[in-house]
């Protein structure tokens, strides 16, 4: 009587099982590496604080709110850079609507691209040099008033 063989599939299917596992805790994982920090914006309607994660290396940056299914309405995203420059970010992987505030020297307000389409590929620039970018839910700009020229207050800005 010849030797019975287990099929391969069913072990194959559990080892892919495993790694998608694995690489759906670094995913999640992902999101607690950040820095994190509190910032203020100041406004015409008052001081509004946040809870932020800062994205400071390449592929930190990179990286930024992909992959998020939701975002509190205190908590967002910066985005400091080492020098001015010209900024240009989009919503590839990115599942929630933001608001991208584009931040000039000084913490100064540029630019606020208000509720930005999920997924998009469309390139989000902020038409001048800038610092630094924050992110946060779409509506947070106008639930604060926020305006250009308001100032938002960290120690990576009031350089």
């Amino acid at each position: 009587m010849a030797a019975q063989t287990r099929p391969l599939v069913p072990s194959l299917r559990v080892i892919l099982l495993l790694v998608a596992v694995m690489l759906a805790g670094l995913a999640a994982g992902q999101a607690r590496a950040f820095e994190q920090s509190q910032l203020t914006i100041t406004t015409a309607t008052g001081t509004h604080a946040f809870t932020i994660e800062i994205a400071r290396s390449p592929q930190e940056q990179a990286l930024g709110l992909m992959h998020r299914r939701e975002l509190a309405d205190d908590y967002a995203m910066l985005f400091p850079f080492t020098q001015p420059r010209e900024a240009s970010f989009w919503m590839r992987d990115t599942y929630v609507s933001l608001d991208m505030v584009f931040i000039a020297q000084g913490g100064v307000v540029h630019r606020i691209e208000r509720a930005t389409e999920p997924l998009s590929l469309r390139s989000v620039r902020s038409r001048g040099p800038v610092i630094a970018v924050l992110e946060f839910v779409a509506g947070t700009a106008d639930r604060i008033g926020l305006a250009p020229g308001d100032v938002v207050i960290h120690g990576d800005l009031q350089r």
